[in-house]
């Protein structure tokens, strides 16, 4: 047996295609223009890389683009205030201040004052609690596209035994609700969990997004699960190049697995436009519009 492919790229570009559409309508019909603001502190060579291709899809999109970019020594305050000027700025509808952030500069403190409204990777506490009972307009972007995905590819869930591997703010703990949500039954593991395979091979549904890579071994899926790998890890593959990997161990448990994540390929690319499908929407609501079914 081998797992039917769960292809994230393909998806990803259809619903990319449905955002601009709506982009387009909303500028036709509104005179609005979705503004997406990012802000990074630092040069962190993986986050430039992730900043670059959101301002150039966000561009391509027909969205307005604006970037900012403090120094890896600008201080919490600068930081801060940088936020509160975005806050104010009625031509910008999302902000996104990219994570890691220098070690003198608090998350806490960043997520405190971001605008809720304008908080499209939805981190602020607002959002977060906005979720957690059911009210969310603004969900984290990649649990968001992990649940378009079992919505294609298995569709209802309900009743199926999901387990979420990670317990990260930015991605375990929103996607466990949002499967609680589909009312799938879900356990949340972590580094601590005793007997992690045991847990594992009793899931229909297992997603990993643990940060170590090719972590989940094959023997972990129970036969016929969908298994959704949500990490990203750069190993080396020899003469000095790296090669990306999930968090789980693809050739062997595709073996498994009635369904699988290929990585890259899968989560990964439903991200950035699940990024702009929020900024479209807290757009559209910030200017008081019934947001857009995408």
């Amino acid at each position: 047996m081998s797992a039917k492919m769960i292809d994230g790229k393909a998806f990803a570009a259809r619903l990319r295609a449905q955002i601009e559409a709506e982009t387009a309508a909303l500028k036709n019909d509104h005179g609005v223009t979705p503004g997406l603001a990012t802000v990074l502190v630092g040069n962190d060579p993986a986050s430039e890389v992730y900043i670059r291709n959101k301002n150039k899809t966000a561009e391509a999109i027909g969205f307005k683009s604006v970037h900012h970019h403090l120094p890896e020594s600008a201080s919490e305050e600068a930081v801060l205030a940088q936020v509160k000027a975005l806050n104010a700025d009625k031509s910008v509808h999302g902000i996104l201040v990219q994570m890691p952030l220098p070690k003198q500069v608090h998350e806490a403190a960043v997520l405190d004052t971001l605008d809720p409204a304008k908080d499209v990777d939805a981190l602020t506490p607002t959002n977060a609690g906005l979720l957690l009972s059911g009210r969310a307009h603004l969900v984290s972007c990649t649990p968001a596209g992990v649940m378009m995905l079992l919505k294609e590819y298995v569709g209802d869930i309900a009743g199926m035994d999901a387990l979420v591997i990670g317990r990260s703010l930015l991605f375990g703990k929103p996607a466990a609700q949002l499967l609680l949500a589909a009312n799938a039954t879900v356990t949340m593991a972590h580094s601590r969990t005793r007997d992690l395979p045991a847990v594992a091979r009793r899931a229909d549904i297992l997603v990993a997004a643990i940060g170590k890579p090719e972590f989940v071994e094959g023997n972990w899926v129970k036969p016929g699960a969908t298994v959704i790998d949500v990490g990203i890890n750069r190993v080396d593959a020899g003469d000095g190049k790296t090669r990306i990997v999930g968090d789980v161990a693809f050739d062997d448990a595709k073996h498994f697995a009635g369904a699988i994540t290929p990585v890259p390929g899968g989560v990964g690319a439903m991200t950035i436009v699940c990024l702009m499908r929020n900024t479209l929407i807290a757009a559209a609501l910030q200017n008081g519009l019934t947001p857009p079914k995408v």
